[in-house]
């Protein structure tokens, strides 16, 4: 086996060939899920038994929060639940309910909850200078100089709020830097909400039509390619050639919503090429994979050099403004006033936000990044990964199940039912209406696979992605697929 440092075993690559042939596979198939009497049995035994403080909470914050939760993550069925405390791979929730932490607060706690020695330096931090000045801080020098000297491509580094501030501030720098208009994205793929990237979200092919509450005109720049499809990226590539060109080609480099469609390797630096031949700057969205993969991001486990990179979550270690823009230094000049190597004027792109890089998010992130690397965490994370994936393979096999498990080291998938796995053919309008009733259908089990696992003491992503730390034994690993069995026991066949 061949880790070296990284999470993914490049000896044993995922085959995004094989994997996508099973997920074309189970959208064809009727819906396998959590039968309807043994969801009504953990609602009763657990939900409604052991979880009414959260309730209670939740219904009352109704009163002032649209939905009673202010983060997607956090609306799971039958309501939310409302955690007290959070250490290492473990939540316990306001009723004193514990849980295995497979969310790992969407990605970014690769040493797993609260670790002590970033909690410490943050505790240091607050009682000296408190979390934010406005002015500069010592640690963002020192956050900036550990980037760059982790991630090759990265010769300088912009702390922003959160990632989708990070994608909004790239696709100003490829402007400005290459002359072009156009933004071209993975289908599917997830580049934060702002509204010219908010596009082909989720089920590559739906262009805006998720996108409720952007008008159309917005998107007149922005277009999606097919994941895995290097021919449909040039054709794009070649299309817009004749409209502004192509300004930046954005990638999740694991595949779209963080590898749920996965990509090859080949794929991956097919887009490299790609880029380079079209004039388009190559965007890197690292926000899930940047020191998860590894402390070189996916980009150095793929050797690929993008010219911009896309941080968050880690970046400030689970704490509050969480996300960069990094990248070469002649398009990182965009973001600062001043004259080019020959002397050219620039124009500065448009970039703001008074809680970036403050002392308390930088101070985390150096220090969450330093123990990172110091324990050799992503390639911790990773072998639970592969150890999670391999037990649940196996179970599903034991349940003769369709569902489909896989992972790109401690991002790992159970896809039950498929849902993110259709696409919108435009040539084929009449099939649209009884895509949005599959995925609508799917969706909601999704939901109640979810709640059964959260009744066996198990924290999810939606249902369908599974995230490992270096906070997790191989004893952790193994009963957290014993209490997969048991939910897989329980399902079957929908009428």
């Amino acid at each position: 086996m061949a880790y070296n440092g990284y999470a993914i075993d490049s000896d044993h690559y995922p085959d995004a060939e094989a994997i996508t042939r099973k997920l074309d596979a189970l959208i064809r198939k009727p819906i396998y899920s959590i039968r309807p009497e043994a969801l009504k049995e953990y609602e009763e035994t657990f939900f409604n038994a052991r979880c009414q403080t959260s309730k209670q909470m939740t219904d009352k914050a109704k009163e002032v929060i649209p939905g009673g939760v202010e983060h997607n993550l956090a609306f799971n069925y039958p309501f939310p639940i409302a955690i007290q405390s959070a250490s290492g791979n473990r939540m316990t929730d306001v009723d004193g309910n514990e849980y295995y932490d497979l969310l790992q607060a969407g990605g970014p706690t690769v040493l797993g909850s609260n670790p002590p020695e970033v909690r410490e330096a943050v505790i240091d931090l607050l009682n000296t200078c408190g979390p934010s000045t406005g002015l500069f801080h010592e640690y963002e020098y020192k956050l900036a100089k550990k980037v760059c000297d982790l991630y090759p491509s990265v010769d300088m580094i912009r702390f922003l709020g959160s990632g989708t501030e990070a994608c909004m501030c790239a696709a100003r720098i490829a402007r400005l830097k290459t002359g072009h208009s156009n933004i071209l994205k993975m289908g599917g793929g997830y580049h934060g909400w702002s509204d010219q990237l908010a596009y082909g979200i989720r089920v590559p092919g739906t262009k805006g039509m998720l996108s409720h509450g952007v008008p159309h005109f917005v998107f007149r720049h922005t277009d999606e390619y097919f994941p895995n499809d290097l021919e449909d990226l040039e054709r794009k590539l070649r299309l817009h050639q004749m409209d502004g060109g192509t300004a930046a080609i954005f990638v999740e480099p694991v595949g779209p919503e963080s590898g749920t469609r996965p990509v090859s390797r080949e794929f991956i630096q097919g887009t490299e090429r790609l880029a380079r031949k079209y004039g388009a700057l190559l965007v890197f969205d690292e926000v899930v994979t940047g020191f998860r993969i590894g402390v070189h991001g996916a980009q150095g486990f793929f050797g690929v050099n993008p010219d911009l990179t896309i941080f968050g979550k880690v970046i400030a270690g689970g704490y509050p403004g969480a996300g960069a823009v990094g990248g070469h230094r002649d398009c990182m000049a965009y973001l600062g006033a001043g004259l080019d190597n020959q002397g050219k004027k620039l124009h500065k792109a448009l970039c703001g936000g008074t809680l970036s890089a403050t002392p308390l998010s930088t101070c985390a992130g150096y220090h969450m990044i330093c123990e990172i690397e110091k324990q050799n965490a992503c390639e911790k994370a990773g072998r639970m990964g592969d150890r999670l994936t391999k037990g649940l393979q196996a179970s599903i096999r034991k349940y003769n199940l369709p569902f489909v498990a896989f992972n790109q080291g401690s991002i790992c998938h159970l896809d039950t039912v498929g849902t993110m796995h259709f696409r919108i053919d435009w040539g084929k309008l009449w099939t649209v209406p009884e895509i949005l009733r599959q995925t609508g259908a799917r969706q909601t089990e999704m939901e109640h696979m979810g709640a059964a696992y959260m009744a066996e003491g198990m924290i999810t992503l939606a249902g369908s992605r599974l995230y490992t730390s270096a906070a997790y034994t191989e004893e952790d690993i193994d009963e957290v697929i014993r209490r997969f069995d048991r939910v897989f026991s329980k399902c079957g066949r929908l009428a």
